[in-house]
């Protein structure tokens, strides 16, 4: 069994080196052999196999100038380390480096080929097998490029747990350490790369943007990671395609057609160079512009790329860059690269070829890359392919230093310096196994590994726990997951203007050791657009909403795709493409634009308004009139006039006139929690006083006319004090309504926001509508009862009680009130304030006017009525009249029952009174209804009443066939009522001067 294996092993591990000649890899011995997998080309030759005869290994094509400077920079730190006399002293570093032509199936080759040789170490077949010139196993592996290819190795060299170091794999599906065990990297994964993206659109305020991927496990991983970040932050895709530069034409061509007619201006792309070119190759034929690409580090810097061919395409793009880093004296080894100086440089000979377009005629075949010449850049990327045919023989004598490669672009040495990191990453290893002190070494009992019979998986759990410190200062630990942290720089191309090469300027970097939201920086002035504009490219799927709208939603469209809505009244937004607008404060409005918040506008009825200035000067109008009434009626309170109408009563009713008027002006200006509390109170309080005032003097006037015989008991009540009292309680049911109101619900100011929007109305609270209704429904009762026996007291003297003008005056107070409800009810804000303002005074102007302009005017315009005699011929007059009425109906019922009982039908005088002239009244008539009598003798059979506007006119019809003696008894039953009847006349006549 053991023979068997030995034989198979061996038959596999010839198979697997048959195809890689000495041109076809870079070989040292050592003591240690670290393998190493480089691009050295793009690609293989496309070749059908039809098995008709035995498979031939794949040819490789399109020189990659960029992958052998890659190379070089390994083989640079293997030689530094074998001379450093700390690191691994007395130990000698070996190499062994391939090839992978950019394809799996290449780079499997070359591992299988590590694998095989370890294998056969594993098995110790020495003794069975005779080899010759062994060669040592392969402890680690300094590669591959691209993530899919490392996949590809990582899961062979997995199951024997060989570490693989990358320097430009990042796919974040690398991280997983349950699939690939022994898989580390000295570059970032893609899951930061990704999330700067993201960021960099969210710098620029871009939400329309579309996605493209390379079809392999580099592509697809970082492409979703980005979709994850762009949902975050709201970013919409328009469209997502994925390439490769293995796609067909037709796919290809589907690709751009998709691209060509989006409306995303931004693209994103997670690609590698080889992969995109195709791409961009048919987009520069259809000369797609305006597009801004945003590049992933495989392509950010790729010469395949980024040529000035292509730049008016692509001239806008932004990509990013891994850390530069320094190797001291890299430069000058790169420049003593020679065929003939590099013996173990199997690759140097097919550099030399193309580097300066010619063969070199000592070798046993044509260059591998002999079928045409392309150079590029990718960071040092290039291809070139001819047919000896064509090329000059090489000299040998060419100068490295006169010809312009990629191999030469030592200026930014990012995946270089990856190369460098991860050889000294596997050197360290190597050196705490060879300086490891047993009983404190990483394995089983503390125990070390044997630096001379060092194997693979001890190389591994070594680096798994490295810390170094690298040549620029900086620390090297692999985390959890075998990644190392790492800056991006960010990039933008420029086409220079002294060659019109496309260089590669340095705008801004991502850190990702810093808080989140402050990783990012981006230099703007250094950004040049297209390669010569300034100004930041618009690619949003909507146009901004300014502020004072926000973002509404387009049906079947996605977040990003919106139409600018206004912000509704209330609401404002002071920022661009806002999702929401926010409401104001509670006492603040928006603007006109929705832009801001202002103060909502105060209103109330204010003294420094016109309508307030109306109000307060017919209010101060009032008071004046009011105030100057009382100083008539005072200056003439001795006149009959002024004695006639209760004098004590009209002070007092005149003082809540007074009182009427001012309290009109509590309603006036801002409401305050007192104002609010002592207004409606003083004008329910003022009023009932003004209406209890008239109640009294009009009913004891009343009582005093209709009493037929004047008693004690009319004169208890005539009393002034008792009509002081009455005034007082009826007040006094007005003040308890007012106290029980400001105790249970007081009245408080009141900013009402619910009226108008945009504006708060000062306003009182009235606490408790029922109290204001009890307040004037009381009022209006007195008031009520007040009309009542001013209506009964209409046809007295108008000397007393005017019971004309009280009776209208309480008709202007009805109209007043009852119009006051409604209005008060509809109205609102400072209007209420003021229709109550009204109400108060059009009811007072009512009740002064009424009441006493006519005195007034009486009193200083016409002082000769203002005497005792008009005042008792105004009085007598009414005593006849009511003794001529009383006389006629009692007349009238003596007539009827002696026409019942004598059968007899007799003349029907209008009235029994009859006026002689040698009669001799029981009491003196006042000298005015004297000259009434003496000239109503002149007319016969007629007399009259009153003076000058009321008459009474008699007129006697005898008739002839009227008995004496009825005659004589109706004068008889006359003269007993003229008699008691005169008597009551001349006590009413008396009454206005007592």
């Amino acid at each position: 069994m053991t023979s068997y294996s030995c034989c198979l092993i061996l038959l596999l591990f010839t198979w697997s080196t048959s195809a890689y000649g000495p041109n076809q890899r870079a070989q040292k011995k050592g003591d240690i052999i670290l393998g190493g997998l480089f691009p050295i080309h793009f690609g293989v030759a496309a070749k059908d196999q039809d098995l008709k005869s035995r498979p031939e290994s794949v040819e490789c094509i399109r020189y990659n100038f960029r992958g052998f400077r890659w190379l070089q920079a390994m083989i640079f730190a293997i030689e530094e380390i074998n001379s450093s006399p700390t690191l691994l002293p007395n130990m000698t570093l070996g190499y062994r480096i391939f090839d992978t032509c950019n394809t799996v199936s290449k780079a499997l080759e070359a591992t299988l080929s590590f694998v095989a040789q370890n294998k056969i170490d594993s098995l110790n077949l020495d003794e069975f097998c005779n080899c010759s010139e062994h060669i040592p196993s392969t402890i680690a592996v300094v590669g591959a490029t691209g993530s899919g290819i490392s996949t590809a190795v990582a899961n062979l060299l997995g199951l024997f747990y060989i570490p693989q170091v990358s320097y430009a794999s990042s796919s974040r599906l690398l991280s997983n350490k349950n699939q690939f065990k022994s898989f580390l990297r000295t570059i970032p994964n893609d899951e930061h790369q990704a999330t700067a993206m993201a960021d960099i659109i969210e710098y620029f305020r871009w939400n329309w943007v579309g996605t493209i991927a390379a079809d392999d496990d580099y592509g697809r991983p970082g492409i979703e990671k980005f979709r994850e970040e762009a949902e975050e932050r709201d970013i919409c895709i328009d469209f997502s395609e994925l390439i490769s530069q293995y796609s067909d034409e037709e796919e290809i061509q589907q690709v751009v057609e998709v691209i060509q007619n989006s409306t995303a201006r931004v693209i994103v792309v997670f690609s590698s160079g080889p992969d995109l070119e195709p791409l961009i190759k048919e987009i520069v034929r259809r000369n797609i512009t305006g597009k801004i690409w945003l590049a992933s580090e495989a392509w950010a810097s790729s010469s395949l790329i980024a040529m000035p061919e292509f730049f008016r395409v692509i001239g806008s793009t932004i990509g990013f860059a891994l850390k530069a880093g320094q190797i001291p004296g890299f430069r000058e080894f790169l420049q003593k690269v020679h065929p003939k100086k590099s013996p173990n440089n199997g690759f140097a000979k097919e550099f030399w070829e193309e580097t300066f377009n010619c063969y070199l005629p000592d070798g046993s075949k044509n260059s591998p890359a002999s079928t045409s010449v392309h150079k590029s850049h990718e960071e040092g990327l290039g291809a070139g392919n001819g047919t000896s045919a064509f090329r000059p023989p090489c000299t040998g004598d060419e100068n490295i230093t006169s010809v312009e490669t990629p191999y030469m672009d030592y200026t930014h040495l990012r995946i270089s310096y990856n190369v460098y990191l991860a050889v000294y990453s596997i050197a360290h290893a190597l050196q705490d196994i060879y300086t490891c002190t047993p009983g404190k070494g990483l394995f089983t009992n503390g125990s070390c590994a044997d630096i001379k019979k060092v194997e693979a998986w001890q190389v591994l759990k070594h680096l798994r726990h490295l810390n170094f410190t690298n040549n620029m200062g900086e620390q090297v630990d692999f985390d959890e997951f075998g990644d190392l942290v790492g800056n991006y720089s960010i990039i933008n191309w420029h086409l220079s203007p002294e060659d019109g090469s496309v260089v590669f300027e340095e705008v801004g970097h991502y850190n990702v050791y810093a808080k989140k939201g402050e990783r990012l920086f981006i230099n703007e002035n250094k950004i040049l657009w297209g390669g010569f504009s300034k100004e930041v490219p618009f690619s949003n799927c909507s146009r901004d909403c300014l502020p004072g709208t926000r973002k509404g939603i387009i049906e079947g469209e996605p977040t990003c795709c919106f139409e600018c809505v206004d912000c509704p009244d209330g609401e404002y937004s002071d920022e661009t493409d806002a999702s929401a607008c926010d409401k104001c404060p509670e006492d603040y409005w928006s603007n006109e634009n929705h832009t801001s918040c202002i103060p909502k506008q105060i209103e109330f009825l204010a003294w420094t308004e016109p309508f307030g200035i109306a109000l307060t000067l017919f209010a101060v109008l009032g008071i004046f009139l009011t105030s100057f009434v009382l100083g008539v009626f005072t200056k003439f309170r001795n006149t009959p006039i002024v004695k006639a109408t209760n004098r004590e009563l009209s002070y007092l009713l005149l003082f809540s006139l007074l009182c009427c008027f001012s309290s009109s002006l509590f309603f006036i200006g801002e409401p305050q929690n007192w104002t609010c509390r002592l207004r409606q109170p003083a004008f329910g309080i003022s009023f009932v006083l003004c209406i209890s005032c008239i109640l009294v003097k009009t009913n004891r006037v009343l009582l005093v006319f209709e009493a037929k015989i004047p008693t004690s008991l009319h004169r208890k009540w005539w009393g002034l004090n008792l009509q002081f009292l009455l005034v007082f309680l009826c007040t006094f049911v007005q003040i308890v309504i007012c106290v029980i109101w400001l105790y249970t619900a007081p009245p408080s100011s009141y900013r009402n926001h619910e009226l108008e929007d945009e504006i708060i109305f000062i306003t009182c609270h009235e606490g408790s509508l029922m109290a204001l209704g009890f307040l004037i429904g009381y009022t209006c009762l007195l008031a009520a009862i007040c009309f009542f026996f001013a209506f009964k007291s209409r046809k007295l003297p108008e000397n007393f009680n005017e019971a004309k003008f009280i009776t209208f005056s309480m008709l202007i107070f009805f109209i007043v009130w009852i119009s006051f409800i409604p209005a008060y009810a509809s109205t609102y804000g400072k209007f209420v304030s003021a229709v109550e303002v009204i109400a108060i005074l059009a009811a007072s102007f009512g009740l002064l006017a009424c009441i006493f302009f006519n005195k007034v005017y009486i009193i200083l315009f016409k002082p000769s009525r203002n005497t005792i005699e008009e005042v008792r011929c105004s009085t007598a007059a009414h005593a006849f009249k009511v003794a001529a009425r009383a006389t006629l109906r009692r007349s009238n019922v003596s007539r009827k029952r002696s026409n019942s009982l004598g059968g007899s039908t007799g003349s029907t005088p209008s009235s029994s009174i009859s006026s002689k002239s040698n009669h001799e009244d029981p009491f003196p008539l006042p000298a005015c209804a004297e000259r009434q009598r003496q000239q109503q003798r002149g007319c016969k059979q007629k007399v009259s009443f009153g003076s000058g506007t009321v008459t009474l006119s008699l007129s006697f019809e005898e008739p002839q066939k009227n008995a004496m003696a009825n005659r004589n008894a109706k004068r008889r039953n006359s003269l007993e009522a003229q008699n008691s009847d005169d008597s009551l006349m001349r006590h009413r006549a008396l009454l206005p001067l007592q």
